[in-house]
């Protein structure tokens, strides 16, 4: 299992945009990646549970993978919040 943590820097926060590109990349991975947000836990790859965090500037959240590819996916959604979020 690999696990990180990310404090939002984007000024509207994972807004619908981000989301969608966030979803659609936790597609690509059969590993299992979860969003964590306080007590709130989603998969990455449900686009509407993940806009549904609510996730605002400055707030931190907890990505965690898990399963075959966990470290390719783990690379490469680092690089992604880095960039976008």
């Amino acid at each position: 299992m690999k696990e990180f943590k990310r404090v939002i820097e984007d000024a509207l926060g994972i807004h619908a945009r981000p989301a969608g590109l966030l979803a659609k990349m936790a597609k690509d991975y059969e590993s299992k990646i979860q969003i964590t947000k306080g007590e709130k836990t989603v998969l990455a790859t449900q686009l509407l549970m993940l806009m549904g965090l609510a996730v605002k500037t400055g707030e931190e959240v907890t990505i965690t993978i898990e399963g075959p590819d966990e470290e390719a996916a783990y690379e490469a959604l680092k690089n992604f919040f880095e960039e976008n979020l």
